[in-house]
């Protein structure tokens, strides 16, 4: 290795280093390892929760910016330093610069919600200037790289750096001074840092204990590239656990999660909000939703692999910075993620004492919801909640019931339009609409954004059905249909594709055949 390349990528040696001599405890606390009580005795292991969500800031990522702009020289802190983020990062840079009095630029998106502004600008005090500029995020790092590199300002990345890798390292640091018999550590991943800087410090000082990674399924770009060997961007992210939602791992935290990082494990949006609610019933602290990945991840992975002894495990509770609307769309999802209660569409008789006759037959089962309208024709179909007892198991067995009398089914447990929109709709079918097709949208949510979206999308096919669902303030979700002749197909998806909104097609979802299709 070239000594370029030695001062590029840092040894295990070098970066224990840098984590024993961070100073992050000029702004930092060293914050509590809380026992998950409830979640141990369900569990039949020790779970032991980091409480990051008690940092100022109310996120770890205080840590890695402090100790990167803490290293830097006195010419660069009298020039400034520059970042760009929408999230916690934002607010680490900004109570770092104040601390410190060196001045910083944040970028962030004009699609930025006004909380998170007013929260960096209360943070950075008068040391901090705050710019908005475009609606992605892209276009917000481009402006700050650009500034940076017009300025002499110095660019503080959110992930991959090693001062800002050896400041989220201090976390181990303090894992390992409250805790030397941890068997296991689960960590978020979303660019890398964190999960880099506890799993290079703890295996120098306990080569056995396991690192586990977790990561969003929408977001899982660490995964990706330990699969593949190489870092590759993924196709597109999810917007729920926003504080992970990460296009490519880092350069130096793949190198680092490569070496160091046991295993990987992916978990779904309906999981990490059972997660959260794990979390607030042990600890009643409200964990944002990448900030609840370690104790989804540590729920899965012991599901999966049923350890025959009693494991010691530590999660990072890494972020707090919730939007309260979210809780809304967490508390809808809980028991679902938690595999206590399933969706089903059912297809029963158009007549008199149909549905009293179909609760007989689940047997005296809690129905969390039940959505139906009239239709004109011999069947109905219905929408049915149903809390579970016994888990996925039970699910079977009302499966098997339904079979038994013959009631034709369909299980929409895991469908997510069918959650996130259908659910609210049912009853809008209509007769002789056979070119409608049915896509799904995201989008910036923004003052005025689902006017935006509506005029992007033109006037050239007729909007058919149409529901949007904005359940965190970063993003806005629409189902749509449109009334598209076959062969104008192809135009239409060109269209779709130079609007630039993501989008899937939803024609083919069984949720859409039983309670909206023609």
């Amino acid at each position: 290795m070239s000594e370029d390349k030695t001062a590029q990528h840092p040894s295990a040696q070098e970066y224990l280093r840098k984590i024993l001599v961070a100073p992050v405890y000029d702004v930092a606390k060293n914050t509590d390892l809380n026992y998950m009580g409830s979640l141990s005795d369900r569990l039949q292991h020790d779970v032991w929760l980091k409480r990051e969500d008690q940092q100022p800031v109310k996120s770890f990522k205080l840590r890695g910016a402090y100790n990167k702009i803490a290293n830097l020289s006195a010419d660069a802190k009298q020039r400034g330093v520059i970042t760009a983020s929408a999230g916690n990062h934002a607010q680490g840079v900004a109570l770092s610069a104040n601390k410190m009095q060196v001045k910083a630029t944040i970028v962030m998106p004009e699609t930025t919600p006004d909380i998170k502004v007013d929260a960096v600008r209360n943070f950075g005090g008068e040391w901090v200037d705050i710019i908005l500029i475009g609606r992605s995020f892209d276009v917000a790092s481009g402006h700050a790289q650009k500034l940076a590199a017009e300025n002499g300002y110095t660019y503080v990345p959110p992930f991959d750096d090693q001062d800002v890798i050896a400041g989220q390292g201090t976390i181990a640091k303090e894992l390992f001074d409250a805790k030397r018999d941890l068997d296991m550590v689960f960590v978020a991943v979303g660019g890398g840092g964190l999960a880099a800087g506890i799993a290079v410090y703890l295996k120098q000082l306990k080569p056995n204990v396991k690192i586990i990674a977790v990561e969003s399924d929408e977001s899982a770009c660490l995964k990706k590239a330990l699969d593949s060997g190489q870092r590759e961007p993924l196709d597109k992210v999810g917007i729920f656990a926003d504080g992970v939602a990460v296009r490519i791992i880092g350069e130096e935290t793949f190198r680092l999660c490569q070496q160091y990082v046991d295993d990987v494990i992916t978990v779904s949006s309906d999981e990490i909000c059972a997660a959260i609610k794990d979390t607030f019933d042990d600890t009643r602290a409200i964990a944002e939703p990448a900030g609840a990945l370690s104790v989804a991840g540590i729920k899965k992975w012991l599901n999966l692999n049923k350890p025959e002894k009693k494991l010691q495990i530590a999660g990072i509770l890494c972020g707090a910075n919730i939007n309260f609307h979210t809780l809304r769309y967490v508390s809808e999802r809980a028991e679902l993620g938690e595999k206590k209660e399933a969706i089903i569409a059912a297809t029963i008789p158009e007549e008199k004492g149909a549905f009293r006759n179909f609760c007989e037959i689940l047997g005296g089962r809690t129905i969390t919801e039940f959505n139906y309208r009239y239709a004109p024709t011999e069947s109905a179909h219905i929408y049915v909640g149903l809390k579970l007892r016994r888990s996925e198991a039970e699910l079977q067995e009302v499966l098997a019931e339904l079979n038994q009398h013959n009631i034709d089914w369909f299980d929409l447990t895991d469908n997510e339009v069918a959650k996130l929109h259908v659910r609210h709709m049912v009853g809008g079918r209509v007769q002789n609409l056979a070119n409608e097709r049915l896509f799904s949208f995201v989008f910036p949510e923004y003052p005025g954004a689902l006017m935006s979206f509506l005029n992007t999308l033109g006037m050239q096919w007729n909007i058919t059905l149409f529901h949007y669902r904005n359940h965190s303030a970063a993003s806005g979700m629409v189902l749509a249909g449109f009334d598209v002749p076959e062969n104008e197909l192809d135009d239409f998806y060109q269209h779709l594709d130079q609007i630039g909104y993501q989008y899937k097609d939803e024609t083919s979802n069984p949720a859409y055949s039983f309670f909206l299709k023609s």
